[in-house]
């Protein structure tokens, strides 16, 4: 399977929530999508001013600077908090990360190729490619809202998918090759990075990214 990157010249959807998010028939994506109680409010409502502004003086569509320089400030931000486990990290729990595993490659291989993957105790990072016809809002939700019940069945809670996991993601299309392995390093690295202990996390890399990072 050749793995497809952005094409600034092909068909791109643009989608919103409370983010926007392209789509792109057939791209690879890096995404990310966090439980529900994983980030602190006064830390949040701090980072929605600050990214207001930003994009006030920076309206779309950007540079590939401008793009970098956004995730350096904005994303990298979010993620550090995450790494520092808030919340209730029950992800934390084998049995939820199993469970939550399941659905993530039920249809792998049918409607998208899993690249890699990781399960923190309260987030996940998901590189993947989407097959064609296949609309990247709708597989998340499937995703969040399949595992959401899941969960909640094994913890004896009723478990919508909207509080079990937060509202929105944060997607990234995979502009090219290093943009690629760049994003496969970081699903590689997040555990350690987090410190945690081999039972706090899942980790999936396919043959073609363990074999190739094991040589650089």
């Amino acid at each position: 399977m050749e793995t497809k990157f952005f094409n600034p010249w092909a068909e791109t959807t643009l989608g919103r929530n409370r983010l926007p998010h392209w789509d792109q028939p057939g791209a690879a994506y890096f995404l990310t999508f966090h439980l529900s109680d994983s980030l602190p409010a006064g830390l949040v409502a701090q980072w929605k001013i600050e990214r207001a502004n930003w994009l006030a003086a920076n309206p779309e569509p950007w540079s590939e600077e401008q793009e970098t320089l956004y995730h350096k400030r904005f994303t990298a931000a979010k993620e550090a908090w995450l790494d520092e486990g808030h919340g209730e990290c029950l992800l934390r729990r084998s049995e939820l990360r199993e469970s939550v595993s399941q659905v993530f490659t039920l249809f792998d291989h049918d409607r998208y190729w899993h690249h890699a993957w990781v399960l923190m105790p309260n987030h996940a990072h998901l590189l993947f490619t989407l097959k064609k016809g296949v609309i990247l809002s709708k597989q998340l939700n499937a995703w969040k809202g399949v595992s959401s019940r899941a969960v909640g069945k094994l913890i004896g809670r009723r478990m919508s998918d909207d509080a079990f996991w937060q509202k929105d993601y944060f997607d990234r299309l995979i502009r090219d090759s290093a943009h690629f392995w760049n994003c496969a390093r970081y699903i590689r690295n997040n555990p350690e990075k987090a410190n945690l202990r081999r039972h706090e996390f899942t980790i999936y890399l396919s043959d073609h990214i363990r074999e190739t990072l094991m040589r650089v």
